[in-house]
C-alpha cells in the first residue's frame, strides 16, 4: 500500500506504506498522477469524493492541506487565470505544523517547508488554468467533487434600525464584471425574470444549484427555498442570524458566496478560562505542585459573578452585551464551568503535579484516560504569568530567554550550540528530561560535553552515566580528551576496561567512582551489570537512544529502570514520527508523562480524529530538533553534491552476469514458492553485484585484474585527478572480500598507502585509524565497508566519498555519507554513487530516484522488496541491457 512522505525541499513522494498498520493505498486515479507530478497527485486526491477512513493518518492530513488549498481555488475569479490562491496566515500554517500526524519526513514539517510546498501548488495551478483557460475547466478536469464559489452571494448585514430584528439578509447573484471591473451583483429575483423562458431554464437550474445543495445540509435554506422567501431580501433575529453565520462552512462548500460583517471572525465569544500556575515566582520543575484557577472570559476581560450569571440566562446564542455582539451558548457554557469546577474541587489542597498541569494545558486530561468531551471552542486552559515564562524558555532555546551557560571546553561553541547547551542545563537543573534530536553533525556529543563541564561534579554528588552502542565508545572517549580533557570519564566495557578493575568498581561503586565524571558503558552492558540500576545517578544519558525503541527488550528495560536526578536522550532520528519509539524514550526520560503503554495507545487512537495537537503540545518542551539543512542553524556547513557514475561492464563482467541470468531463469523453473525461490532469488542479486564489482568476486580466483571491471577503471579515473589535487577519499563497500584488492588498487593511484575498516577491525584500532586520517598529512583514502562505517565516525578530512557498490537503501547509503558530510567540514563533498550501465543496479537507481510504478511494488519505506516480484518481473529486472559487447 501506499503512503506520502515529506521531502526537505517541499515536495511530496509516494512509499510503500506498512502493512501492519492497517492502512489502504491511495485512490488508483490519485497515485498515477502522484508519479508523474506530486502536485497533480495532490489536486486529485482532494479533488475527488472516496471514503477517506481507510487511509493512511498521513494521507490524510495532505488531503486536508490540498482541500484548504481547492477552497481557496475555488474562491478565484471565474475567469481570471493569473492569480495566485491566497497564502495562509501565520496562525493557520501553525495549526497544520501541530495537529499533524507523525508521518515519514515529518522531521521537515515546519513552516517555511509547507509555505514553499503551498507556493508550488500554485505555481502548478496557475500553469493549469492558463491550459484549460477558465476555472470551471479546471475543476472540471483536476477536482470534480468542488465546485466555483460566488455566482450567488448570499449577503448577512446589521440592521441596526430595528432593535427586534437587528440583521438583514438578501441573496443576489452576477453575470459577470461591471463596467467598474468588478462583479456586478443583482437580487436573486431578478434571476428569475433574466432566466425566463424554456430555453434559458438549464441556465436558471445550474445558477440555483448551489442553493439547492446548501439546502440539504443548512435546514434554514431549505424552508426558505421551500418558501421562495430565498428570493426577498429578509429582516432577521440574532437567532437566525446566528443559523447563519454558523452554516458558512457548508454554504461555500455548496458553491455559494458569502459576505458577512467583519466583527464576526474577530468576535468575542465568552469562554471558561482555566489559569495553571504556580503563585511564587520560585523555580519551577517536575516537582512542582501547581494551582488551577477558573474564571469566564470576554474579550480579553475577567467577567465578574452578576455579568456571567446574566450570559448564562440568554436563550439566543447571539447576544448584544456592553455593546457589541457577543456568541454564547448558556448551555455549553455552563456545562463547562461545571466541570472546570468539579475539576477544582477534586485537587487536593487545590494544587496539582507538574506533568498533569502539562496535559491540561496540551489540551487533554490530567490523567490522560478521561475523555471530558467538551467543546473546546468553550474553553480554553493557558499558562499563568511564571509557568508561561518557563515553557517560552523550553520552546524557543535559540533567542535571548535563556542565559549563556560557561563550559569549560577547549572550543568555542557555535550559537546554536550554544542555545542547546543552556536548553539541555535548564532542563536537566528542573529535574525535566531533555531529548536533543539534532542531526547527524550538528555536534550533539560536543554539547553534553559541554552540558557537563558546566556543571561538573562536585564534591559528594554522584558521577553522571552514560550508555552508548560499543562502536562510539573510541568517539566519546576521543571527544572528550579533545574538547574536555577536565572531565574524568571511566569506561565500563572489556575494551577499554579489565574484567578486573570493573569488578573492583561494582564491589564499592561509591568510592571506587568517587573522583569519576561519567561513567561510560553501553546498551549491551546495563543489562549485566545489576548495580548501575542500584545507584543514584546525577545524570543519565543515552546516545543514539533508538537503541531503547522497542520497550520489550532487555537493555531498553534496564536503561528505563535507572535513576537519576535528570535524564538526557541524544538521537538524529526524528522521534516524533514513531509512536512506539516515542513512547519507549519518554518513559525513560520522563516516567509516566505519556501514561502506561496501555494507556498511550488509547490516547493516540481518541487523537486520530481530531488531530495530534495534544500530543505535540505535550512533549514539545522536551525534545530540540535542529537540522543541518537548515541555513538558520547552521552556516558552515558546506552543500552536499551527489551525482551517478556510470561504470561499463568490461567483456568478462558481461560473460559472467549473462551466466547469472541464465542460471535464475532455470531456476525459478525448478523451484516453487516460498523460502526456498526467496533464497534463489537472493542469492542471485548478491552474485550480480558480485559481477558488477569485479569477475574475480563471484569467481573467487584472487585475480583483480583492474582492466577486467569497469568499476575498477572508473575509480581509477577519478582518484587519478583526487591524487594530483591531494584530495582525500572515503570509499564504501558493503563486501569485506573485495576490500584488500581495492586497497592494492588504490595505493597505486595515488602512490602511497591508504587506511581499511571492515567489521573485524578492533574498536581501540578504530580510533587509531580515524585520527591517522584526520591528520592533513595523513593516508590520502580510507576503503570502509558499509556496516562498519556506517556509525560512530567522524571523518571530515574527506572531500569526496565514492558508494563503490550499492546498498539499495538510501537511509544506509546516506549515513555512510555523512562520515564526511557533517560539522567541522570546510570543503565540499562530493559524492560519486557507482552504477553500472544497463545491470540490474542502473535499474533499481533510477526506481529509487524516479519512483516509477514498478518501485512501488519494490521499495518498502527504503528497503528493496524484490523477492517480491513475479518470475517476468524479476527477469526483466536483471536482464542486461547492454550492447557492443
Amino acid at each position: 500500500m501506499q503512503d506520502i512522505q515529506l521531502h526537505y525541499s517541499g515536495t511530496l513522494h509516494l512509499i510503500e506504506s506498512d502493512p501492519s498498520d492497517g492502512a489502504g493505498g491511495l485512490p488508483p486515479t490519485a497515485a498515477k498522477h502522484f508519479l508523474s507530478d506530486w502536485r497533480a497527485g495532490l489536486i486529485s486526491l482532494a479533488g475527488h469524493n472516496f471514503d477517506s477512513t481507510e487511509l493512511s493518518l498521513a494521507v490524510r492530513f495532505w488531503r486536508g492541506v490540498g482541500s484548504e488549498f481547492l477552497s481557496r481555488v475555488c474562491h478565484l475569479p471565474p475567469f481570471k487565470v493569473d492569480l495566485k490562491v491566497e497564502t495562509p496566515t501565520t496562525a493557520e500554517v501553525g495549526h497544520w505544523l501541530l495537529s499533524a500526524p507523525p508521518m515519514a519526513g515529518g522531521e521537515y514539517l515546519r513552516d517555511g517547508t509547507l509555505l514553499l510546498l503551498w507556493e508550488q501548488l500554485n505555481q502548478w495551478t496557475l500553469e493549469q488554468l492558463r491550459e484549460e483557460g477558465y476555472l470551471e475547466g479546471f475543476l472540471l478536469r483536476w477536482a470534480p467533487a468542488w465546485q466555483r464559489v460566488g455566482q450567488v452571494t448570499f449577503h448577512l448585514a446589521q440592521n441596526k434600525k430595528d432593535a427586534a430584528r437587528p440583521f438583514a439578509f438578501m441573496a443576489t447573484f452576477t453575470t459577470g464584471l461591471g463596467a467598474d471591473g468588478k462583479d456586478k451583483y443583482l437580487p436573486l429575483q431578478q434571476a428569475l425574470q433574466l432566466y425566463s423562458g424554456k430555453k434559458n431554464r438549464a441556465a436558471l437550474s445550474k445558477l440555483l444549484t448551489p442553493i439547492h445543495e446548501a439546502a440539504s445540509g443548512s435546514p434554514w435554506v431549505a424552508e426558505m427555498v421551500e418558501s421562495g422567501a430565498i428570493y426577498r431580501p429578509a429582516a432577521w433575529t440574532a437567532q437566525q442570524a446566528h443559523n447563519f453565520l454558523l452554516s458558512i462552512t457548508n454554504l461555500e462548500e455548496s458553491g455559494l458566496m458569502v459576505r458577512i460583517p467583519d466583527w464576526w471572525k474577530k468576535r468575542p465569544k465568552a469562554r471558561v478560562q482555566v489559569q495553571i500556575d504556580q503563585q511564587k515566582a520560585s523555580l519551577l520543575g517536575a516537582d512542582s505542585l501547581l494551582q488551577l484557577n477558573v474564571g469566564v472570559m470576554l474579550g480579553g476581560h475577567e467577567l465578574n459573578p452578576t455579568e456571567i450569571a446574566r450570559l448564562l440566562q440568554e436563550e439566543d446564542k447571539l447576544v448584544l452585551f456592553k455593546g457589541q455582539w457577543v456568541e454564547v451558548d448558556h448551555h455549553k457554557l455552563q456545562k463547562v464551568l461545571d466541570h472546570w469546577n468539579a475539576v477544582a474541587d477534586s485537587l487536593e489542597g487545590g494544587e496539582l503535579n507538574f506533568q498533569e498541569g502539562l496535559r491540561l494545558l496540551a489540551g487533554t486530561s490530567a490523567d490522560l484516560k478521561e475523555d471530558a468531551e467538551l467543546d473546546v471552542d468553550w474553553s480554553e486552559v493557558i499558562a499563568g504569568k511564571n509557568l508561561r515564562k518557563l515553557l517560552d524558555r523550553l520552546r524557543n532555546p535559540d533567542g535571548e530567554k535563556l542565559p549563556p551557560i560557561e563550559a569549560g571546553l577547549k572550543k568555542v561553541l557555535r550559537p546554536y550550540q550554544q542555545h542547546g547547551v543552556s536548553w539541555l542545563h535548564l532542563l536537566t537543573e528542573l529535574g525535566l528530561g531533555a531529548c536533543l534530536a539534532d542531526d547527524m553533525g550538528l555536534g550533539k556529543t560536543l554539547q553534553v560535553l559541554a552540558l557537563l563541564t558546566a556543571g561538573q561534579k562536585r564534591p559528594g554528588e554522584s558521577s553522571s552515566l552514560l550508555v552508548v552502542p560499543a562502536s562510539l565508545l573510541g568517539n566519546w572517549k576521543a571527544e572528550a580528551e579533545k574538547f574536555a580533557p577536565g572531565l574524568k570519564l571511566q569506561f565500563l566495557h572489556s575494551s577499554m576496561t579489565s574484567r578486573q578493575q570493573m569488578d573492583e568498581i561494582a564491589d564499592d561503586p561509591e568510592n571506587a567512582l568517587d573522583q569519576t565524571d561519567l561513567v561510560v558503558t553501553t546498551y549491551s552492558m546495563t543489562h549485566r551489570l545489576d548495580w548501575l540500576k542500584e545507584q543514584h545517578w546525577r545524570m543519565v544519558i543515552l546516545d543514539e537512544a533508538q537503541a531503547i525503541k522497542n520497550h520489550g527488550t532487555r537493555q531498553s528495560r534496564a536503561v528505563r529502570k535507572m535513576k537519576a536526578s535528570a535524564r538526557v536522550a541524544l538521537t538524529g532520528t526524528p522521534v516524533e514520527n514513531r509512536l512506539g519509539d516515542l513512547w519507549s524514550l519518554f518513559d525513560f526520560l520522563n516516567p509516566g508523562l505519556l501514561g502506561s503503554a496501555t494507556v498511550f495507545k488509547k490516547f493516540i487512537q481518541s487523537l486520530e480524529d481530531s488531530g495530534f495537537e495534544p500530543l505535540r503540545r505535550l512533549i514539545g518542551p522536551y525534545i530540540l530538533r535542529r537540522l543541518k539543512t537548515d541555513r538558520k542553524v547552521i552556516t558552515d556547513l558546506p552543500d552536499k553534491i551527489e551525482t551517478v557514475r556510470y561504470c561499463q561492464l568490461s567483456k568478462q563482467q558481461v560473460t559472467l552476469y549473462k551466466k547469472v541470468v541464465r542460471e535464475l531463469k532455470r531456476g525459478l523453473e525448478a523451484v516453487d514458492e516460498g523460502i526456498e525461490r526467496r533464497g534463489l532469488v537472493l542469492q542471485t542479486l548478491t552474485r550480480l553485484k558480485q559481477v558488477c564489482n569485479h569477475p574475480s568476486q563471484l569467481v573467487g580466483n584472487q585475480e583483480y585484474q583492474p582492466q577486467h571491471s569497469g568499476k575498477f577503471v572508473r575509480i581509477q579515473e577519478i582518484c587519478s585527478e583526487l591524487a594530483e589535487r591531494q584530495e582525500k577519499v572515503l570509499v564504501f563497500t558493503q563486501y569485506r572480500d573485495v576490500i584488500p584488492y581495492l586497497e592494492e588498487h588504490l595505493a597505486r593511484v595515488f602512490g602511497r598507502p591508504g587506511l581499511v575498516l571492515h567489521g573485524g577491525t578492533r574498536p581501540n584500532q578504530r580510533t587509531k585509524l580515524v585520527e591517522a586520517f584526520q591528520k592533513q598529512d595523513g593516508p590520502p583514502f580510507f576503503v570502509i565497508s558499509l556496516r562498519a562505517g556506517g556509525t560512530g565516525l567522524n571523518l571530515t578530512q574527506a572531500s569526496h566519498v565514492i558508494h563503490f557498490d550499492r546498498w539499495w537503501n538510501p537511509a544506509v547509503e546516506n549515513q555512510a555519507t555523512d562520515r564526511a558530510f557533517r560539522i567541522g567540514q570546510t570543503q565540499n563533498v562530493l559524492v560519486h554513487k557507482f552504477v553500472t550501465a544497463g545491470t540490474v543496479e542502473e535499474k533499481i537507481d533510477q526506481m529509487i530516484n524516479e519512483k516509477q510504478q514498478l518501485s512501488n511494488k519494490v521499495l518498502g519505506g527504503e528497503e528493496i522488496k524484490l523477492t517480491e516480484l513475479s518470475d517476468d518481473e524479476l527477469l526483466a529486472l536483471v536482464q542486461l541491457d547492454v550492447t557492443g559487447l
